[in-house]
């Protein structure tokens, strides 16, 4: 399970490994339509990735030894508009064994980052559903709960599969999909509500 429960030592709550999911009032052509991993909330303010942003460009292509490993579309995502030169991996590690394999940092559950700068076969046995992102989105403290205060977010649980989607352009619908109540039926709203 992805979703967290544990209320953080400031008295507020983390969502780290929880998704946002972009309302679709949400318009910035940076998060519209957007599902975002959190890797990170605290005081300090939040990060993560947009997990269904996939570009053209092959894994293979920029990073040795790491295109056999990433699943289906084996392409960089952009993680978000933030150090777009820079990649990040994100893999699951599955069991839950005590020790974690070498090269891989746990951030919540079975999800964790990818060390890579290690060597791709060192790794290659251990992780399931690789993914990787060029970039992340990153907000300085308060913004995030601003931002879903005002409307922008909802904020629901991930599944494990979430983050290695094979349909990424259909990760938005079905995330609400699976949400109860009035969330689920927002996976029909239309791509441009002016057309209805």
């Amino acid at each position: 399970m992805c979703g967290m429960t544990a209320a953080q030592s400031h008295g507020g709550r983390s969502h780290t490994g929880r998704l946002l999911v972009a309302t679709p009032m949400l318009t910035d052509p940076n998060f519209a339509r957007a599902v975002v991993l959190l890797l990170d909330h605290d005081v300090e303010g939040a990060l993560g990735v947009v997990l269904n942003r996939p570009t053209p460009v092959e894994v293979g292509s920029v990073l040795d030894g790491w295109g056999r490993l990433v699943g289906q579309p084996a392409v960089v995502f952009q993680g978000g508009p933030v150090a777009l030169d820079s990649a990040l991996g994100l893999a699951v590690a599955p069991g839950e064994g005590t020790g974690e394999p070498i090269g891989w940092r746990r951030v919540h559950g079975a999800i964790g980052l990818v060390d890579l700068e290690a060597p791709p076969e060192v790794l290659a046995g251990e992780l399931g559903a690789l993914r990787i992102f060029a970039g992340y989105a990153g907000w300085s403290p308060g913004q995030l709960e601003a931002e879903i205060e005002s409307g922008a977010w909802y904020l629901v649980d991930c599944e494990p599969g979430d983050i290695s989607s094979p349909e990424p352009e259909r990760l938005w619908r079905s995330v609400l999909r699976r949400q109860r109540g009035p969330l689920a039926l927002l996976a029909t709203y239309p791509d441009d509500p002016t057309l209805n």
